[in-house]
């Protein structure tokens, strides 16, 4: 057999693979979906789960995922910004660069039950932040870090080396030239890689259930001092975000009607995960046809 034929059969047989994965994603989602819609309402995406007998409801659990990932974002985003310039631009391609590297591949591959727990023994009980959104936060922060520097570092890489050398021969300096020059062009990029960490983040559950709590507490949103113990902007008060409710109301099975609830919020959570995944390429493309247009 030559090798055309052993090329043509490879291919086949990777195309054949690549479409059974895709209707199996597409027969999961479309279950999940057919399973919690009719359950769906502006009642239960707007009223509190306390409102309900049967448990219904899933405003408060909604509004701390996306508190807590407005948290995750304002801590990873810069601190992995901030290391992907520096392997890009100022790391020596040494023995040491190499080790982080390392690290951030293995940092990539834990489990995030396992990032969870280690923050609940250094954050939640040595430091006493006790089960709170800002020990969430941290927990989501170290498990997507080298995710977000990785997707960073691709970023600033695909930029044209010319840009910096353009930079650096009128006279700028070479962090000048990344934040002026490098960063804008990479733009798109960037904003891709922190949306698609954003739908990441609000479905992770397991580093959650020991960090920022299975419960939500009873918060005034009229209250909009951050210090105030009862106010929904409180980072030290537990909150239960939506996939560590689902979890919840599958493992306990207390809540009467708790196949309906967790069926209409796993719909809610795979919505809104898709919308961020669309979203970051719709984004991503439309800044780059911009700026390919003002060029």
């Amino acid at each position: 057999m030559d090798a055309k034929k052993i090329n043509q059969i490879v291919l086949t047989a990777i195309k054949v693979v690549t479409v059974l994965v895709v209707a199996l994603l597409i027969v999961i989602i479309a279950y999940i979906i057919g399973r919690g819609l009719p359950h769906m309402s502006l009642h239960f995406l707007f009223t509190e789960s306390e409102a309900f007998l049967a448990g219904g409801g899933i405003s408060t659990q909604l509004f701390d995922s996306f508190y807590i990932l407005v948290l995750t974002l304002i801590i990873a985003a810069p601190l992995s910004l901030f290391a992907a310039i520096y392997l890009a631009f100022y790391a020596p391609q040494n023995k040491l660069t190499a080790f982080l590297r390392m690290v951030i591949e293995v940092l990539s591959s834990l489990p995030s039950i396992v990032v969870g727990l280690f923050t609940y023994l250094i954050f939640v009980v040595n430091f006493n932040f006790g089960f709170s959104l800002l020990a969430g936060a941290i927990s989501l922060t170290i498990f997507n870090l080298p995710i977000l520097t990785r997707n960073f570092e691709e970023s600033l890489d695909d930029i044209d080396e010319a840009q910096m050398q353009g930079g650096l021969a009128l006279g700028l300096s070479k962090w000048k030239t990344i934040t002026s020059i490098i960063l804008p062009a990479a733009l798109p990029g960037l904003i891709t890689g922190i949306i698609l960490g954003a739908g990441r983040i609000f479905g992770e559950a397991a580093a959650l259930i020991f960090t920022a709590g299975q419960s939500t507490s009873q918060v005034d949103f009229t209250n909009w001092n951050p210090f105030s113990s009862d106010s929904f902007l409180n980072i030290m008060r537990p909150a239960e975000t939506l996939a560590v409710h689902i979890w919840k109301l599958n493992s306990e099975g207390l809540v009467q009607d708790a196949t309906e609830v967790s069926a209409a919020s796993a719909t809610v959570l795979v919505l809104i995960v898709i919308i961020f995944n669309l979203g970051a390429r719709a984004l991503g493309a439309n800044l780059r046809n911009k700026m390919m247009g003002d060029r």
